[in-house]
C-alpha cells in the first residue's frame, strides 16, 4: 500500500485528497461496440499481439506502477501509451480521474499480464466525483496527443458510449461488492490513428463538456538503451 495525493474538483471548489492505493487494475477489452472493440484486437494483432482469453478481462499490476508524474522511463523503444478513465474507490465513495495505460509492444506479443508490469501508468492529479458526472457519463471524451518526429498529432479520441457502462464494468470484475476501497482501475481505450507506434510525449485528457471542465495529464517517455 502506498499513498497518491489528488485535488479532487466538485461543485467549484478543490479539496486535497490523500488515497491508500493497495490494487491496480487494468481492465482490457471494455468497449461496448464489438465491431469497435475487435478493431483495437486486430490492431495489435497486427503487432503480434494475441487475442485476449476474454473480453473484458482484468490484469493485475502492482500498485506501485500508478505514479502523478511528467516523465517516465522506459527499456527501449517499443513501449506506448493509452489514454484511459480512472477509477479509484474510498470508503464507499468512487473517483473517476485519468491515466496512461503504458505498455511495452514488444514484451506485450509473447506476455500481456507481463508487458502492463514492464512500464509506470501515469495518472492524473485531478479527480472527479462520478456522482457528478454518472448521469452525462456516456457524453463525456477521452483523447491523447502524441508527438512523433517532432509533431504534435491527435493519437486517439472517443466518447465513452464506445466503452462498457461504469456499473457493468466494476460488477464484471468485482461483483455485487463493488470497487473495492485502495482499488484503482483503469476502464479501457480507444484505437489509434495511425496505428500503434511510440512517442517521445504523451498527453492524455478526459474532457466533461456537460459540466465543461477537461482533466489533462502528460509525460516524456525517456528511453533507456538496451544492451543485451
Amino acid at each position: 500500500m502506498f499513498d497518491l495525493t489528488f485535488t479532487v474538483e466538485a461543485q467549484g471548489t478543490t479539496t486535497p485528497l490523500t488515497l491508500a492505493i493497495d490494487q491496480a487494475v487494468i481492465a482490457g477489452w471494455t468497449g461496448r461496440d464489438p465491431v469497435a472493440r475487435d478493431k483495437h484486437i486486430a490492431e495489435l494483432e497486427a503487432i503480434g499481439i494475441a487475442r485476449p482469453a476474454s473480453t473484458p478481462i482484468y490484469y493485475r499490476v502492482s500498485a506501485r506502477r500508478l505514479v502523478i508524474t511528467d516523465s517516465i522511463e522506459c527499456s527501449g523503444g517499443d513501449s506506448s501509451g493509452e489514454v484511459e478513465f480512472v477509477l479509484i474507490g474510498w470508503q464507499g465513495r468512487t473517483f473517476v480521474g485519468v491515466g496512461s495505460d503504458h505498455t511495452d509492444r514488444k514484451v506485450e506479443a509473447y506476455g500481456v499480464t507481463v508487458s502492463k508490469q514492464m512500464c509506470d501508468k501515469p495518472v492524473a492529479s485531478v479527480l472527479w466525483e462520478l456522482e457528478d458526472v454518472i448521469g452525462h457519463w456516456d457524453q463525456m471524451i477521452l483523447r491523447s496527443f502524441a508527438w512523433i518526429d517532432g509533431k504534435r498529432v491527435l493519437y486517439q479520441e472517443g466518447k465513452l458510449d464506445g466503452m462498457l457502462p461504469v456499473a457493468d464494468l466494476i460488477k464484471r470484475g468485482f461483483g455485487d461488492k463493488g470497487l473495492p476501497d485502495g482499488c484503482a482501475m483503469f476502464g479501457g481505450t480507444f484505437a489509434a490513428k495511425g496505428g500503434i507506434r511510440p512517442a517521445s510525449r504523451f498527453e492524455y485528457e478526459l474532457e466533461d463538456p456537460v459540466l465543461k471542465r477537461v482533466i489533462r495529464g502528460a509525460y516524456d517517455v525517456v528511453e533507456m538503451p538496451v544492451l543485451g
